[in-house]
């Protein structure tokens, strides 16, 4: 789990110091960098999700591996929305609206710290409380941002 955590952060210093065009060959790259980085995101919350939402058994050391994978995952996807790497799933309102996709990024990247300090206290309440608002971040920019 360190090593990925140390891959994760690795990646992500290089995501923002070099521009989009510089870190992808080609467009289609970058559609598949951010989509990947998201998926595997999607997949380690809904690991969360599922304890707190009493699906699958509360692991304390399980909640915490997987919100830290879910906070250093949080970060990266970010550099493959760069200029020309339109498509995907995403709207055109990314590249339209960017101040306002960089907001709905920034409160992603909080309430996923938020949610690894929750999952680090080694409580379900405090992983249930903060499950809904980490949630309700996530779909706050596919609502607006991404194409079903």
């Amino acid at each position: 789990m360190i090593r990925l955590a140390t891959f994760a952060l690795a990646a992500a210093c290089a995501a923002t110091t070099l521009p989009a065009a510089a870190q992808f060959a080609k467009p289609e790259d970058a559609i598949k960098y951010r989509q990947s980085a998201l998926f595997v995101m999607s997949q380690h919350f809904g690991r969360l999700g599922a304890m707190a939402n009493g699906r699958a058994p509360y692991d304390a050391a399980a909640a915490a591996a997987n919100a830290e994978v879910v906070a250093d995952m949080a970060k990266l996807p970010w550099a493959g929305f760069g200029a020309g790497t339109e498509g995907g799933k995403a709207k055109a309102e990314v590249w339209k609206e960017a101040p306002k996709f960089k907001e709905h990024q920034d409160k992603l990247i909080a309430e996923t710290g938020k949610l690894l300090v929750a999952a680090k206290a080694g409580n379900i309440d405090a992983l249930k409380t903060q499950f809904g608002p980490t949630a309700a971040s996530c779909k706050a920019c596919h609502d607006t941002f991404r194409d079903r």
